[in-house]
């Protein structure tokens, strides 16, 4: 999903050595009183509930493009511009909004590996100044890459598709129906199930686990970059970290689903397992 010059997965050290450059934009999506107290060096925040939309009782739908337009444009984030996200619990709300860049053909992405944990035990400088982003001169325009998107139809229609796998990222109580987030609790019939912090590496301040292992565990669960991955989670936070982290392995054929089960499972007309 990202052009071949720009990694999607970037370490810190190399944002670090990076930073003076021309055209590059860090973003910090981490809560607002964690920006506050510190920040890599010359990030600008970006409050997530911006980049999300909602219609009760679906959340996490995707803003209203001239929403996201003006955003952008508020933003200086121009069609070249490199943007370097992060956040403060592994990548969840930073990858939405790289995945929400894609959707738009938007190719310089990048997510800081392990987020603002990984800066900071890393001992890499961290900042307290807030900075403002410059605005581009004139609105950007954009418009919605439907390829990258699923919805509810378009599941329905492949539910019994060989070549497709809809890959579940919430936890195993909300994919067994116990932990229930909406009208009816359940699965997707079909759906695989792996939760989106597997991909994480809890001893290594939620850097991802080893390229290879992470592709292993994918592949015990038929997820292989030959199928079409539909990713959801309850509303297409945690599973927009998912999208990126397949893009990265280079898995081309990815969709991530606006709204997920809280679309789903509000509606009672759904199958569900």
């Amino acid at each position: 999903m990202s052009n071949t010059s720009t990694p999607l997965i970037i370490e810190p050290q190399a944002v670090n050595s990076m930073i003076a450059e021309e055209n590059i934009l860090i973003v910090d999506l981490c809560q607002a009183d964690s920006y506050i107290q510190n920040h890599v060096p010359s990030a600008v925040y970006l409050d997530y509930n911006w980049i999300v939309s909602s219609q009760k009782p679906c959340m996490g739908l995707l803003p209203d493009s001239n929403q996201l337009a003006r955003i952008l444009t508020a933003y200086g984030i121009g069609p070249d511009t490199h943007v370097i996200a992060y956040d403060d619990e592994g990548g969840g709300r930073a990858c939405r909004f790289l995945w929400t860049l894609q959707t738009i053909g938007h190719q310089k992405l990048s997510l800081i590996n392990g987020g603002i944990h990984a800066w900071a035990a890393e001992g890499l400088d961290l900042d307290q100044q807030i900075h403002f982003p410059q605005p581009l001169a004139a609105t950007r325009e954009i418009s919605y890459d439907d390829t990258l998107i699923a919805n509810k139809d378009s599941i329905l229609g492949q539910l019994k598709d060989d070549n497709t796998v809809i890959l579940d990222t919430r936890s195993t109580p909300e994919f067994n129906g116990i932990k229930v987030f909406a009208a009816r609790g359940g699965h997707i019939p079909g759906a695989v199930h792996y939760e989106w912090t597997n991909a994480m590496d809890k001893n290594n301040n939620l850097k991802l686990k080893d390229r290879d292992q992470i592709k292993h565990d994918l592949a015990e669960l038929g997820v292989t970059p030959d199928k079409t991955i539909i990713c959801h989670c309850q509303s297409h936070h945690r599973s927009a970290h998912t999208c990126i982290v397949l893009n990265s392995l280079g898995f081309n054929s990815v969709k991530g689903y606006p709204g997920s089960w809280s679309d789903w499972g509000n509606d009672p007309n759904t199958p569900i397992d």
